[in-house]
């Protein structure tokens, strides 16, 4: 019984053997995308952490509802840990800036607007759906990956691949 509740709540959450095929993480850290004040943001600076990039949208109704839990885990982490980065596929600075704000989103939010596609494509979301998000290594390879809604057990199993 226990073994079928953790397949069930592993489900969401898509180990390394089954993401790393096909997914180039060097397309993020290559990436230079725009911060909430306007300027160019290079995602080179969170290479070494472990991470978490959430590609969302405001008008996305699941993306909207997986935030709290990411504000959740960024908290947990503090300094030193998990780096959570939001990917909004949006191109207006000011208003992904007011919903960052409202949101409260603690943890480094992005803007890649015409860049976003390519870059969800490039880490393996074929589809180019949202939600999605990408659990990366301090090593710089991704070590899963999950198209739609994260969930806190889905975040969970995320932590303890990311931080082995």
């Amino acid at each position: 019984m226990i073994r079928k509740l953790v397949a069930v709540l592993g489900l969401g959450f898509t180990m390394s053997s089954q993401a790393a095929g096909g997914v180039d993480t060097e397309a993020f850290f290559a990436a230079k995308l725009t911060g909430l004040d306007g300027g160019a943001v290079a995602m080179e600076q969170f290479r070494g952490r472990p991470l978490i990039v959430n590609f969302w949208a405001r008008w996305c109704a699941p993306c909207r509802e997986e935030i709290p839990e990411l504000i959740r885990l960024r908290d947990a982490q503090g300094e030193g840990g998990i780096e959570v980065v939001g990917v909004a596929l949006e191109s207006q600075v000011e208003g992904v800036r007011e919903f960052a704000t409202a949101q409260d989103m603690r943890y480094p939010v992005v803007l890649a607007a015409k860049q976003g596609i390519p870059l969800m494509k490039a880490l393996g979301n074929a589809q180019g759906g949202v939600p999605f998000t990408v659990y990366i290594g301090r090593d710089g390879k991704a070590v899963g990956s999950k198209l739609g809604i994260v969930r806190a057990d889905d975040l969970a199993a995320a932590t303890q691949t990311l931080l082995k």
